[in-house]
């Protein structure tokens, strides 16, 4: 034993790494170790708080898709009739606008077209009965006249409104012309000219006394005006035939708040 102890005194004076300087590569550095340790508490802390955070939201998630997905996979009967109505309208509207440009197929007749789609713009028809009041020189033609201008004036208002909530568009991307901005008929549904000529058609054929002859013709340049707009891309069929029903429906209220001569009169002296 004693001459062990003087061996392995010797041994350890041997060994490099009993030296001083590498004496700490022995020894487990204790900041690392805590700094580690807290780096994985905080890690683990941020994750069960971003788990906690996110979890809800995952959830919601989850719960959401599968409704939405069957709700697309699934729809109504009604929203697959609706949507079977809207194609089957945009694609005989396209089908229909033959002169919605010069390269179609009856794009040498645009013009033409153009010109009847003018027969029913508010603003001529507006200059066109403030010049027929003028001149008219009868009472029973003044009040007339004067209940065509609310008429006119209304239409004007309602289809207005009526597009500026529904913003269709047309089913060709064509621009307005001057008239059209003059009378805020910027949209498709429902359609300006289609609820203008119905109205002036049946307000002459109430209102004025008419051969037979003249009433066919009044009723077929209302349908030519109407459907004219579809020819050359401006609105669809459903906006035209909505156009002639708002149409009607404005020649009933006109009819309700009818004025009379005396009323009319008053009016006449003050402008």
């Amino acid at each position: 034993m004693p001459a062990s102890q003087p061996r392995s005194r010797a041994r350890d004076r041997n060994n490099v790494l009993n030296r001083a300087e590498f004496l700490s590569l022995n020894q487990p550095l204790k900041g690392n170790q805590e700094s580690r340790s807290c780096g994985r508490k905080q890690s683990g802390q941020a994750g069960a708080a971003a788990g906690q955070s996110s979890g809800p939201r995952e959830r919601r998630q989850s719960q959401q898709l599968p409704e939405e997905d069957c709700m697309q996979l699934n729809p109504s009967f009604k929203g697959i009739a609706f949507n079977s109505l809207l194609a089957i309208d945009i694609c005989m509207s396209k089908r229909l606008g033959v002169c919605a440009s010069r390269a179609s197929s009856w794009g040498g007749a645009r013009s033409m077209i153009n010109l009847l789609g003018i027969t029913g713009h508010g603003i001529p028809w507006i200059a066109g009965t403030l010049i027929c009041l003028v001149k008219s020189s009868t009472l029973a033609g003044q009040e007339v006249l004067m209940n065509l201008l609310l008429a006119l004036l209304l239409d004007i208002m309602i289809v207005a409104g009526l597009q500026k909530l529904a913003k269709r568009k047309g089913p060709y991307d064509i621009t307005p012309g001057l008239l059209d901005y003059l009378t805020m008929d910027t949209y498709a549904f429902p359609a300006g000219h289609a609820s203008r000529v119905a109205m002036l058609s049946k307000f002459f054929l109430n209102h004025l006394v008419l051969a037979i002859p003249l009433r066919i013709l009044l009723v077929l340049w209302a349908l030519c005006v109407g459907f004219s707009r579809v020819m050359i891309g401006r609105h669809h069929i459903t906006d035209v035939l909505s156009g002639f029903v708002f149409g009607y429906l404005q020649f009933r209220l006109v009819e309700l708040i009818w004025m009379s001569s005396n009323t009319c009169q008053m009016l006449i002296s003050i402008w």
